[in-house]
Order: structure tokens, then sequence, then C-alpha cells
């Protein structure tokens, strides 16, 4: 496993037990859970989708995407996705950290063959595990049909 050489500056949530990162300039606004539609044809992961300034905008439960069973959203996080915004519910927006390069580590082979497409790296942040998400990929390709086809 090789470290990751630069700093990340990241927002920190707090998903049931456990501390993610985004990297910030990914990040378009936080804010309160906005209602979600439910959307037929998606993968667990994704509770629904929501209009978000004026547009729809699909929701990814991250504590369902990670495993970390039911958790109680109480924030949104709206990021660039690869085709278009996607909103992350989230338990808790911690702040904005700067993680360093030596508390992160890639995935291992086995580890990236699973979950390569969601996490970017792992490490630990005040003790804690922390999971670096990639923003980018979160969302596949066929839940953009289904909020266009929806919409």
């Amino acid at each position: 496993m090789r470290d990751i050489v630069e700093a990340v500056a990241s927002l920190v949530c707090r998903v049931a037990s456990r501390i993610c990162a985004l990297p910030l300039d990914a990040v378009i606004e936080t804010m309160r859970p906005l209602p979600i539609e439910p959307l037929a044809g998606a993968p667990p992961f994704i509770a629904g989708m929501a209009v978000i300034r004026g547009a729809p905008v699909p929701v990814v439960d991250v504590a369902q995407l990670l495993g970390a069973g039911d958790a109680q959203p109480r924030r949104f996080v709206t990021l660039r996705g690869a085709r278009r915004p996607i909103a992350l519910a989230v338990d808790g927006v911690l702040g904005v950290r700067t993680i360093a390069g030596d508390q992160l580590s890639e995935l291992t082979p086995l580890a990236g063959a699973i979950a390569g497409e969601i996490i970017a790296a792992v490490g630990t942040l005040d003790d804690r595990l922390l999971v670096v998400l990639e923003t980018a990929r979160l969302v596949p390709d066929a839940v953009f049909a289904l909020v266009e086809a929806a919409s």
C-alpha cells in the first residue's frame, strides 16, 4: 500500500459511527435535508431524488452506501458529480479539515476491486477511521437516466 502524497482540503462528515471526507473542491453547499421522492429502479443506496435549486438531484444515502446501517440524515451535502450535481445524505457536517497525506493510504488491490468506485482512500483522523469518498463516481450513469426519465 503506498501513501498518498499531498494534503487534501476536505469537508468532514459523520455517517452513523463513521467519519467520511469529501474533497472540498467538489462541494457545492451543505443544507438541511429536503423532501426525497423515491426513484424506481435505483440501487438501494440511492434514497431517491430531491429538487435542489430548481433541478432534480439524486440523493445518496451514505449510510447505506457504506453498510453503516440505518441513519437519520440531518444534512445534505451537494457535490459536483461527473455528469451533474448529486446530494449526499449525512448525519452531520463536522467541518473543513486539511488531511495530511501521511494520514491517508490507497486501498489494497483486493479492497480496491470491491470498493474502488466509491472509496478513494482510507486513513485516520483524530484516532478514528476515515473514509475518503470518490465523489465523481458515487452515482452510476443509469441513475442519472432514471432521474431524467422521472423529471
